[in-house]
């Protein structure tokens, strides 16, 4: 295993301090203290802002609030201070949502002195491990890391252990329409179906697509031939021009590029003989796969 997917199985314990501190530390004039476990009053925890969840089952918050009734809390959650001698959530707002069903007047937390950078990575790391998130939520959580923290996606892939292709792959799916990131939001559609949403240019194509998908309930694999037949029929139907200074034989080879790399590839040429062969991709995986494709010949 390595140093990249020990740090994301470790979760919170890789971003968050060690301590040893005593329960319910108190400063000399009563406050909690940072680097402590306390007993804080609920109504003194704020919700954690940069929580990627969206989403949570009011069932599972009661079975949830049964359970901490008759055992109590068996995990603390963990908080920052905040100003007024309040505190922020990091971590576990399902069981301070659970708690306050249950009637809980106070809630065993871990306090720790972290940044905002470190509070998101928290809630995105911890979320991620216990496969509570939807893709969006994933793709809208990887997004904020990258804007709001100035992380690269190498950087990204560094800090969470997630290969860089991975990250790419739920980036894009905020590119398609809103209807079809509801439908994923919802679980009426697979990360699988958006991918082959994604690779269709016409937004009115892909949710023409996305309606056969749930009122047919076709799977990944039939929705992959319906993207291949749609967009064989829109190359058919484009006007073939041929290029200035290509002479015939060259254009036989320029649409065996295009098949080979799935793409279309265009080949110029000046009347000196001189010119170049592009061969155009859309994100950094049709990138490698190009590359693939070469290493191979």
């Amino acid at each position: 295993m390595n140093a990249k997917k020990q740090a994301l199985g470790r979760g919170l314990s890789s971003l968050l301090p060690d301590f040893n501190g005593d329960i319910n530390s108190l400063d000399n004039v009563g406050r909690f203290l940072a680097g402590s476990i306390a007993n804080i009053p609920i109504t003194l925890i704020e919700s954690n802002p940069f929580q990627p969840r969206t989403l949570f089952e009011e069932e599972a918050i009661n079975e949830l609030a049964e359970s901490i009734r008759h055992q109590g809390i068996i995990q603390p959650i963990t908080v920052r201070r905040a100003d007024n001698d309040r505190f922020q959530l990091i971590s576990g707002e399902r069981r301070l949502r659970a708690s306050q069903v249950a009637g809980l007047t106070e809630i065993p937390a871990y306090i720790r002195l972290v940044d905002d950078q470190q509070i998101l990575e928290m809630a995105l790391v911890e979320n991620i491990q216990r496969e509570n998130l939807n893709s969006i939520e994933i793709a809208i959580s990887f997004q904020r890391l990258i804007e709001e923290c100035n992380l690269t996606q190498e950087k990204l892939s560094e800090r969470i252990g997630k290969d860089r292709s991975t990250i790419t792959n739920y980036i894009r799916l905020l590119k398609l329409p809103p209807e079809v990131q509801i439908a994923i939001r919802d679980n009426k559609i697979s990360m699988g179906h958006a991918r082959a949403l994604i690779s269709i240019e016409s937004h009115k194509d892909q949710l023409k697509i996305l309606n056969e998908i749930i009122s047919k309930h076709l799977n990944v694999r039939a929705v992959e031939e319906l993207v291949r037949k749609i967009n064989e029929k829109k190359k058919h139907k484009e006007i073939p021009v041929t290029p200035a200074g290509i002479a015939a034989r060259y254009l036989s080879i320029k649409h065996r590029l295009s098949n080979k790399f799935n793409t279309g590839v265009t080949i110029k040429r000046d009347n000196k003989g001189k010119g170049s062969i592009v061969i155009p991709f859309k994100s950094d995986e049709e990138l490698d796969q190009i590359i693939k494709i070469l290493d191979k010949n």
